[in-house]
């Protein structure tokens, strides 16, 4: 296969470095959360560079094929999604309280990360078209909502509250983005508020205390509210300047929970500072304002809706972890993109990044 020289020429460098750069960062920073000068203990930070490498490839595919393809295989994907999930309901295997991998020998298999992925392309699918003058209403988007309610609903069964609410945020993302009125956006958001109340009922239990926790902390300070409070100490004692890397008192007495996986800014904070993550946030910002120029420039509605929809996945993941771990919302158990220990979480955003670049890359082809 020949490749265009003026692709190469137009590929986007800067996203391309900042996400190598994020997934490095983060190697080190889960080899630090992991890192035991008493006792050896299994290298997660060597497993997160072998995702990375499978990562690295799995994106540089994603810019090589025309990306108007990716149309053909939304459906397929999404099917292949849909499949996995239930699949996992059977023969899944149990962690943390959920019944969320798959295991296939030599790595477990996560399905509701690349479901991310497969509900931005039926989306950008179907909203691909010129909206209505008047912008899209509730009932014209029937269809999207029938397919994307599965994947939900699946993904809350394991139970996965974070990535469930992570599907709605980006489901809500696109359909604004697809022109959807904001009088129907408001009387959403009015439904939702409604059946709060609902869907309190088929949380479970360790979820409803840690949503009662998010408003008093102290209320269950050694069992819901330990993480928190164990997060907020190790983001505070980093004061301005952190403690160095590997010196982090919180991680290395194991204080603090989670700490390679979805409490890995706090392992962070408490090494870097508040200047380190100042840096880090704005980083992040960086990120997303370069996609966003993607989504400005893009030719048409498929590839501006592909690129708004793949960012909205990293964009309320990084807003929601932050938050999170900061005390600001509820522990959900939601992944920092590129920085958190996980090779399917990882695989996923590399991929999305590289669609990314793939849209970039191609404006200027005809």
């Amino acid at each position: 296969m020949q490749i265009d020289r003026r692709l190469i020429s137009h590929f986007d460098w800067g996203l391309f470095g900042l996400t190598v750069a994020f997934v490095f960062v983060g190697i080190l920073t889960v080899y630090s959360a992991t890192y035991s000068p008493i006792q050896e203990q299994a290298n997660l930070a060597s497993k997160q560079f072998y995702w990375f490498l499978i990562g690295l490839f799995a994106m540089l595919a994603a810019t090589m094929v025309d990306y108007h393809n990716f149309e053909r295989l939304a459906y397929p994907c999404y099917a292949l999604s849909l499949g996995l999930l239930v699949l996992v309901l059977f023969i899944g295997s149990f962690g943390g309280g959920s019944q969320r991998w798959i295991n296939l020998g030599f790595f477990a298999l996560q399905p509701s990360e690349p479901t991310k992925l497969a509900i931005v392309l039926v989306l950008a699918k179907y909203l691909q078209y010129d909206e209505p003058a008047t912008g899209f209403r509730l009932r014209d988007l029937w269809w999207p909502a029938l397919i994307a309610a599965p994947l939900m609903i699946l993904t809350l069964i394991q139970p996965d509250l974070g990535t469930a609410v992570i599907l709605s945020l980006v489901f809500v993302s696109v359909v604004l983005m697809g022109g959807l009125r904001l009088r129907s956006f408001s009387y959403l958001v009015a439904a939702g508020l409604t059946l709060l109340p609902i869907a309190w009922q088929f949380l479970k239990a360790y979820q409803q205390r840690r949503i009662l926790t998010f408003l008093n902390p102290d209320l269950d300070p050694l069992g819901a509210g330990y993480h928190v409070i164990q997060s907020k100490i190790a983001i505070g004692s980093g004061k301005l300047l952190g403690k160095g890397y590997l010196h982090g008192t919180q991680n290395q007495l194991e204080f603090l929970p989670a700490q390679h996986t979805d409490f890995v800014f706090s392992v962070f904070a408490e090494e870097w500072g508040f200047l380190g993550c100042a840096i880090l946030v704005a980083l992040y910002f960086v990120l997303i304002m370069l996609a966003l120029k993607v989504v400005a420039r893009a030719r048409e509605r498929f590839g501006a809706l592909l690129v708004f929809g793949m960012l909205s996945i990293v964009f309320w993941q990084v807003t929601i972890n932050v938050a999170m771990v900061a005390g600001l919302l509820p522990v959900v158990g939601i992944p920092l993109p590129f920085f958190s220990y996980g090779g399917s979480s990882l695989v996923s955003m590399m991929t999305a990044m590289g669609i990314i670049i793939n849209v970039s890359m191609r404006r200027f082809t005809f």
